[in-house]
């Protein structure tokens, strides 16, 4: 048998011209930077050797170095070790996780609940799983990324309405003669903190024989007694959450962890444990972060929690008063700049000051409305959010 022929290779082996063209670099205005976190200590992250005070963290009331959550990890290692082993359908699913979904429906009103290791994944499984060829999507056009994508992989029909819009998405379902809709919106929207009009948009989805999938990753914690924007609205009644609602809720932000929570009627969770692919393959998440979820669950209920998230409200009102005026219904504050160019000087410009604020660009943002994203902390103090006021004057940001 004939040796296959060896073709020299250069020392320095060049990429495809395509590769090459496809990988390179966005103007440096539009350029994303990582920057390696050296240290945390509260609200307070140390990079590069200099300490900074960050207002760029999801960590809404303070929880992700709460002792009640490490030492729930910490046993949960003790217990579990470090990694679950297999998929929940083969034998990662353990009664950690178990209690954390059984907890979770219970206190969210639901008939059932599933645990997911990201927010993403759990989007992806909803929207994959429960739609397809023969189904409408119409979603709102500031929606988070993987609710559009889940919608492009589904092969549904997408259909986006303009950013609150009640009259343009009626008149799209009225015009859909589709069978199966779905309608997906964020509950606070990430890259402004207003709040979606649930109310309208489920009996919408009442009128128009539609469902609803809520992205709750940025109200839940925070709205509603912590159980988030639906319990805020009032839409959690007696008899528990509507059935043609599905809710996820991500635990990486005010609850301080990891991953997700899909909540829904139980026939609706049983058909994502069957057919999610996002779900079925892939590694469970280590028990001993399930642990240390429910002890966030838990902390999410307590007296200590609520007033945190009268602290994190209160600070959200006093920089809003300066940037972007009108109540503020969640910890999110944007100060809009316009081009790519200004929101990454004054960025660079806060920075020098001490103060990590990120400057979100296109395509995170619609094209023009570049922007300091300022994520706010229960960790925060009133002196600290005034040091950002300030220094937001000092480089006459008006908001």
């Amino acid at each position: 048998m004939s040796a296959v022929p060896l073709h020299p290779v250069a020392a320095a082996p060049a990429l495809p011209v395509w590769m090459a063209a496809q990988t390179a670099p966005p103007p440096l205005a539009s350029r994303r930077h990582r920057r390696v976190v050296q240290a945390v200590d509260g609200v307070h992250l140390t990079v590069d050797g200099r300490r900074l005070l960050g207002f760029c963290s999801n960590d809404y009331l303070g929880l992700a170095g709460d002792p009640a959550l490490s030492d729930a990890a910490i046993r949960g290692i003790g217990r579990w070790g470090v990694g679950a082993g297999a998929s929940h359908l083969i034998s990662g699913h353990t009664s950690a996780h178990q209690a954390v979904e059984d907890h979770a429906a219970r206190w969210l009103g639901c008939e059932r609940a599933l645990l997911f290791s990201s927010g993403y994944l759990a989007n992806l499984a909803v929207i994959t799983a429960l739609a397809d060829r023969g189904t409408a999507i119409f979603a709102d056009r500031l929606n988070h990324a993987c609710l559009n994508d889940g919608a492009r992989l589904s092969g549904a029909r997408l259909k986006r309405y303009p950013h609150g819009d009640l009259l343009a998405l009626r008149r799209l379902l009225e015009a859909d003669a589709s069978p199966k809709k779905w309608v997906l919106t964020d509950a606070v929207f990430s890259m402004d903190g207003d709040l979606a009009p649930l109310a309208e948009l489920l009996s919408l989805c009442h009128e128009f024989d539609a469902m609803l999938l809520v992205d709750d990753a940025h109200g839940f914690g925070v709205l509603g007694d912590g159980r988030g924007s639906l319990a805020e609205l009032g839409l959690v009644g007696a008899e528990g959450l509507d059935p043609r609602v599905v809710v996820m809720v991500t635990l990486g932000k005010a609850a301080g962890v990891a991953g997700a929570l899909v909540c829904g009627a139980a026939p609706v969770i049983e058909a994502l444990v069957q057919g999610a692919r996002s779900y079925v393959y892939t590694t469970a998440a280590p028990p001993a972060l399930a642990e240390a979820v429910l002890a966030a669950l838990l902390r999410l209920a307590d007296a200590d929690c609520t007033m945190r998230r009268a602290r994190v409200l209160a600070h959200a009102r006093r920089l809003r008063s300066f940037a972007a005026g009108g109540l503020a219904i969640a910890p999110i504050v944007p100060i809009l700049l316009g081009s790519d160019a200004r929101a990454v000087s004054v960025a660079e410009a806060l920075l020098a000051r001490g103060l990590w604020v990120p400057a979100i660009r296109p395509p995170t943002v619609p094209a023009g409305t570049a922007r300091l994203r300022v994520s706010l902390s229960a960790a925060h103090t009133t002196e600290q959010v005034d040091q950002l006021i300030d220094a937001l004057k000092e480089l006459q940001i008006d908001g």
